[in-house]
């Protein structure tokens, strides 16, 4: 999760797979296209987009319903099995559910890949709101400086691996309060390494606030992180500074000795 791009890794690439690639995201974008949608979209040949489509199809990763292209549910196949094989969400789903259902809130378990976040579990807790804007964000990696969970994974990855991510995906703003200068972000994450969790005060969106810890190995490397997000009205004052943060910091602790407990399990096995 948290390595560095292989350099060691072959550079050649093959243009048909990054054109077959690119269709698939358009279709993503647009939610299902025509043909005639995928040529203007992507400023290609007729012939071009025909043909990867044929091919896509063939491999079942496209149904065609009308003359609509949609992504097939074979990417839900392919997105369960790799998220059934991180260990992260294998032994933190339970208790991201118990968390959830403590508070009453949305519980969140994310992780980092390429620079971004990405969210393997999230559940709603009984008072909890914003379920379609929840949802959504479980289909497409975010930037991590916004949220909390993002916040806390950044703190714990080596200074040269944070100043690559910025470099290369930036610090966009989403709201007023949103931290887009590099400086006062390196600031915060010194912040956070020294109370142990990490705080959203409606950077991510406006009267939504969180905080999120991180989950770390037996050796310290970041794997994750947890969090609970709820609306401003209920999450403040000690609910904001005190009890959330040690609900989240002490599920956070067990998620760590359950990971290191099933790691040195599975070595005693071999």
């Amino acid at each position: 999760m948290t390595e560095s791009p292989n350099t060691d890794a072959p550079s050649r690439t093959l243009s048909t797979v990054d054109m077959s690639v690119n269709v698939i995201r358009a279709l993503e974008e647009l939610n299902g296209a025509r043909a005639a949608d995928l040529v203007e979209h992507l400023d290609i040949s007729k012939s071009t987009v025909y043909n990867h489509l044929a091919t896509l199809s063939k491999n079942n990763l496209v149904v065609k319903e009308d003359d609509t292209y949609h992504l097939s549910l074979q990417f839900l196949l392919l997105g369960e099995y790799v998220r059934n094989q991180q260990l992260l969400y294998q032994v933190g789903k339970e208790e991201v559910e118990s968390l959830a259902e403590k508070t009453g809130e949305y519980a969140h378990l994310s992780t980092e890949q390429h620079g971004l976040r990405i969210s393997l579990f999230k559940v709603r807790g009984e008072q909890a709101v914003g379920g379609e804007y929840q949802r959504s964000k479980t289909q497409r990696p975010d930037n991590l400086h916004t949220s909390s969970t993002g916040k806390a994974i950044l703190a714990y990855l080596p200074r040269s691996r944070v100043e690559e991510i910025i470099d290369r995906h930036g610090l966009p703003k989403k709201t007023d309060a949103s931290i887009t200068d590099r400086e006062e972000l390196f600031d915060e994450l010194d912040t956070i390494r020294d109370r142990g969790f990490a705080c959203n005060d409606e950077e991510e969106i406006e009267g939504l606030r969180a905080v999120g810890a991180p989950i770390r190995d037996r050796n310290g490397t970041v794997l994750g992180a947890l969090s609970v997000s709820a609306p401003t009205s209920r999450m403040k004052g000690d609910q904001f500074h005190d009890v959330i943060p040690g609900m989240v910091t002490s599920t956070a602790n067990v998620i760590e000795v359950n990971m290191n407990m099933a790691v040195r399990s599975s070595n005693l096995t071999r």
